[in-house]
């Protein structure tokens, strides 16, 4: 079975993946989650200036893998994993986008939110606020791992990243690459009508997955209902 790679969301570190790479590797599947350039054990690595130049950091580093792997990517891990597929389609067996955008921007005040979750001090009250409003379904707890890791630089400079990379240098992913796209219903983020039209841009080969009671964090919400996505999807491609 290939190994299945996780690029995390913006300026997040791999830990978010910890329960769904627990949940590949007691299927016996090999789950490597990479941290972005900037971010945890890759925060010397500079970030590149634009997302081509992410996705080639992330693929020389997996290179010595030598063979293809499934891609998992989330919220802004979602457009490297995708810049990667399209740069180097030959490296990628499988895309799972989790809460994916990038055609339709989320409401004013969750893109408001989303700044201050790195503008404001981590493990303040308008810390969690500004967290839960951005990334979370109403009522949803907010898990104390998420009052941590933010790093802040590296989210700018991802900012930027995304700025000087045209939307169609990375939407739409090539054939024959499968596509699965998992979102919260209630993700304000990245509104899941923009994965609607990723799947329906790539016909036979994009899956739909809206998962009900999950915002944009998607995974401390729901974990259950990803892994059970992105397992059937792996079962059909590497049983």
């Amino acid at each position: 079975m290939r190994p299945v790679v996780l690029l995390p969301s913006l300026g997040r570190p791999r830990t978010d993946f910890d329960e769904l790479v627990a949940a590949l590797v007691a299927t016996g599947r090999e789950a490597l989650a990479v941290d972005l350039p900037g971010v945890g054990e890759a925060a010397d690595r500079p970030v590149g200036a634009d997302l081509h130049a992410i996705a080639a950091d992330v693929a020389g580093r997996l290179d010595r893998l030598g063979t293809p792997f499934h891609l998992v990517g989330h919220a802004f891990g979602n457009r490297v994993a995708r810049c990667l597929a399209c740069d180097r389609p030959d490296a990628v067996a499988s895309l799972t986008l989790l809460g994916c955008g990038g055609k339709i921007a989320g409401d004013d005040e969750a893109r408001s939110a989303l700044i201050e979750c790195f503008r404001e001090t981590p493990g303040s009250l308008g810390h969690r606020r500004a967290v839960a409003t951005a990334f979370f379904a109403p009522g949803n707890p907010v898990p104390p791992s998420w009052g941590t890791g933010w790093w802040r630089d590296a989210a700018v400079a991802q900012g930027r990243a995304t700025e000087a990379t045209p939307l169609d240098d990375w939407w739409v992913p090539p054939d024959p690459v499968p596509v699965l796209a998992v979102v919260g219903r209630e993700d304000r983020i990245s509104p899941p009508v923009n994965a609607a039209d990723l799947v329906a841009s790539v016909g036979d080969r994009g899956r739909l997955v809206v998962v009900g009671d999950a915002g944009h964090a998607l995974l401390p919400e729901q974990p259950e209902a990803v892994a059970t996505a992105l397992l059937e999807l792996l079962s059909r491609i590497d049983p």
